[in-house]
């Protein structure tokens, strides 16, 4: 069993930036392939980014790319996302993910094992 414990939300105005950090317990995040996704009110949840287990290959969907940074700490188990230039689109609840897998290159089309309880980040204009 693993638990995502996510935190850095807040509200911010356009243009700002913010930090999200995901600390993981239960077991070694090492093994995990780890990403972000987001809900906004009214929408599916959707991917946001993802890291494979090594912080060697990452995925972004397309609205944020360029924009969000995602990053890893396997000796602090944790698992950022920098977003830079935020809009007030960005708004939604930021979910942590992980899924099991050394081959795990993306969480964009796989189902992630575990969820954590998610964190409220709203931009506006």
């Amino acid at each position: 069993q693993v638990r995502l414990v996510e935190s850095g939300g807040g509200l911010v105005q356009a243009g700002d930036s913010l930090r999200l950090a995901c600390v993981a317990s239960g077991r070694t995040l090492s093994v995990y392939a780890m990403g972000w996704f987001r809900q906004a009110p009214g929408k599916d949840r959707e991917f946001v980014a993802s890291i494979n287990w090594s912080g060697a290959i990452s995925d972004y969907a397309d609205s944020v790319k360029g924009r969000f940074t995602i990053s890893r700490d396997n000796a602090k188990n944790t698992v950022y996302l920098q977003m830079n230039s935020l809009k007030p689109d960005d708004t939604a609840v930021y979910y942590c993910a992980s899924r099991y897998g050394w081959d795990v290159e993306s969480l964009a089309t796989m189902r992630p094992d575990y969820w954590g309880q998610g964190t409220q980040v709203t931009v506006s204009s």
